[in-house]
C-alpha cells in the first residue's frame, strides 16, 4: 500500500482519530479531530483559532494521531502518524467545508466559521497495523521527504539455525532455511526471538 493510498484509508475510513500534542510544560494532551482531506501533500484537518489545540499546534509544530476501524481488538485496522504540521489558513478551507458538510452545522453562520483555520500534516511517518488478518500484517511509511525509520528486528549471520525462535514466535512470521529470517509484515515486535536466540543472532533494527 503506497502512502497515498494510507492517507485515503485514514481520512475515508477512519475519518476520526485521537491526537496528541504538547502543552505548554511539555505534557501530553489529546483531542479528537477528523481528518477531513488528503493529496500527496499530506493530511488536512481544521480548528478554531480560539481553540487551546490551535495554540499548541503553532507552538509546537508537531503532533502524533491514531486511527482505529473495527467492531473488536481483532478486526481492528489502526494507523498511526506522526510529524510536522504548517498552519495553511483559508487556502483550503471551502474545499474541507464542502467536503465534510457537518460542519455547516457546528459552524452555521459565516462569521462563526471565520474562526477557523486548516493545518497540513505535511512530513513525517507511521505505521499501519491490521489486527484483522491471521498473522498480522504491519508496514512503516514515511512523507514529505522524511526518512522511515528502522523498527522491529532482524536475525543476522550469527544465526545457529536452532530453530529456538520459531517455537516462541506468536505469528509463526520466521522461517528457517539454514539461517533464520523474520517475515517483517507479519512481526508483532514482541521481542520473543531475541530473548530465546542462544546465540544472540537476533538484533533491534
Amino acid at each position: 500500500m503506497e502512502t497515498i493510498e494510507v492517507f485515503k484509508y485514514l481520512q475515508e475510513q477512519i475519518h476520526t482519530t485521537i491526537i496528541a500534542t504538547n502543552d505548554e510544560n511539555g505534557l501530553p494532551v489529546t483531542c479528537a479531530i477528523d481528518l477531513m482531506d488528503y493529496d500527496e501533500n499530506g493530511l488536512y484537518f481544521l480548528t478554531a483559532k480560539g481553540k487551546n489545540f490551535y495554540k499548541r499546534l503553532i507552538t509546537n509544530g508537531y503532533l502524533s494521531l491514531t486511527g482505529i476501524k473495527g467492531e473488536n481488538t481483532m478486526s481492528c485496522v489502526a494507523v498511526s502518524v506522526h510529524g510536522s504540521v504548517k498552519e495553511i489558513g483559508f487556502e483550503r478551507l471551502q474545499r474541507l467545508l464542502d467536503k465534510n458538510s457537518y460542519m455547516y452545522e457546528i459552524y452555521p453562520t459565516e462569521q462563526a466559521r471565520s474562526a477557523l483555520t486548516v493545518f497540513c500534516l505535511y512530513a513525517g511517518g507511521g505505521e499501519f497495523f491490521d489486527l484483522s488478518k491471521k498473522p498480522i500484517e504491519r508496514f512503516s511509511f514515511s512523507f514529505g521527504g522524511n526518512i522511515m525509520q528502522p523498527n522491529g528486528y532482524v536475525i543476522t549471520d550469527k544465526c545457529i539455525g536452532c530453530g529456538k525462535c520459531l517455537s516462541v514466535c506468536p505469528q509463526n512470521c520466521i522461517i528457517l532455511d539454514k539461517q533464520a529470517t523474520i517475515m517483517e509484515v507479519n512481526c508483532l515486535h514482541c521481542g520473543n526471538c531475541m530473548q530465546i536466540c542462544p546465540s544472540k543472532a537476533v538484533a533491534r533494527k
